[in-house]
């Protein structure tokens, strides 16, 4: 089955005589000696001396990660690596069949003689052997004998695959303590990998490798949560700073300062004036007054329902702060109801120039400035 023998068409030599291209028992090897690679059914693969390199490879990787979780993850490399198996075993009738064609290559490959011992597909339990795998072959160069964890991988990722459930390798002969082949019993289970490396911690048997995995995992956590929070603090960002452009937007809206004329603004002022208001609006104002250099400032409190002797007092602090800077206020649309309120109330408005709307409070303005304009109703007790 494993006889080598040469292509009958001619093949490239080597410079010592040696064919680049032969069959191994059906299989196609050739060698590539410019590049220093090889191919094994057209794939590149690798020749390692197993009581040697591939012994002394394990054996590292072994006292790295312990002999639990070195098998562990061969057998976790067995079940990953089944995707050719199961195309090749999926294009003959049966499972036995793809298997036995599949265990020629094997062989031919150097992983030793697979067998189907035996099958039940109704019970879903499968009986395996392989004899003179490389995981024996080296193990009895190191005098160990740690099992043939990616064989059995191997098989419980087949049997996965044909029973359609998780399945799980036990093997029950080992050819590296002088059995006649490594045997495996495969069956459906609810055993995984993960779930043994979780027993493993649980026993307290954490490792080297275990830690840098617990250190890694927590590094990316740190990490997911450090941009986690650069978002949240980038989105707080945003969030405080389109509030603040709404809040300036809502100053702006409050506090709506229109220029009329050439040296007169006017400010409608709608709604309560708190102190808060009052502040925002004399900043507006003030600012306003000495970049437009105006000489009028018009306050319209048309849309004003209340004016109390805070509300009163707060206007006039706008007023003195606008005449300070050399602007005559003038405050016009004190509606009756408010007006029988101050009244009521004693609030001293004689310092205010107050006019009945706005157009009287333009025309005022305007008068003022020396610009022609018709007769305004101005109250002279107002002045």
């Amino acid at each position: 089955m494993t006889d080598v023998a040469f292509l009958k068409d001619e093949a490239p030599q080597s410079p010592g005589g040696f064919p680049l291209k032969i069959d191994v028992g059906g299989v196609d090897v050739r060698f590539d000696l410019p590049s220093g690679m090889q191919f094994y059914m057209g794939l590149p693969t690798i020749t390692m001396w197993t009581e040697s390199s591939m012994a002394g490879l394990m054996l590292g990787l072994s006292r790295m990660v312990g002999v639990e979780r070195f098998n562990l993850a061969l057998q976790s490399g067995g079940r990953d690596s089944v995707d050719g198996d199961w195309a090749h075993i999926s294009t003959f009738p049966s499972f036995e069949e793809g298997l036995a064609s599949l265990a020629v290559i094997a062989a031919a490959a150097g992983w030793g003689i697979w067998e189907v011992v035996s099958l039940d597909r109704e019970a879903e339990v499968g009986r395996f052997r392989c004899k003179n795998g490389w995981e024996s072959v080296y193990q009895r160069a190191l005098s160990v004998c740690w099992g043939s964890g990616m064989m059995g991988g191997k098989f419980a990722g087949l049997c996965t695959r044909l029973f359609g459930k998780n399945c799980w390798a036990q093997q029950v002969s080992f050819q590296a303590r002088g059995d006649e082949a490594d045997e495996f019993i495969v069956r459906p289970s609810d055993r995984t990998i993960e779930g043994d490396l979780e027993l493993l911690l649980a026993a307290d048997a954490a490792t080297r490798a275990d830690l840098a995995v617990a250190l890694e995992r927590l590094r990316q956590e740190v990490e997911e949560r450090r941009v986690t929070e650069e978002a949240l603090r980038r989105t707080e960002k945003e969030n405080a700073f389109l509030i603040a452009q709404q809040q300036k937007t809502i100053a702006a809206l409050s506090t709506p300062i229109i220029q009329v004329w050439e040296g007169i603004l006017t400010l409608p002022i709608v709604g309560q004036v708190s102190g808060a208001r009052a502040a925002t609006i004399m900043q507006a104002l003030l600012k306003e007054i000495v970049d437009r250099g105006a000489h009028h400032a018009i306050l319209d409190v048309t849309g004003v329902d209340t004016l109390d002797a805070e509300t009163a007092d707060h206007l006039l602090r706008i007023v003195r702060a606008a005449e300070l800077l050399g602007a005559r206020a003038i405050v016009t649309g004190i509606r009756p109801r408010v007006a029988q309120t101050i009244v009521e109330l004693g609030v001293d408005l004689s310092g205010l120039t107050t006019v009945a709307d706005l157009e009287e409070g333009l025309k005022t303005a305007l008068r003022g400035a020396g610009v022609r304009a018709p007769g305004a109703r101005v109250s002279p007790s107002h002045r």
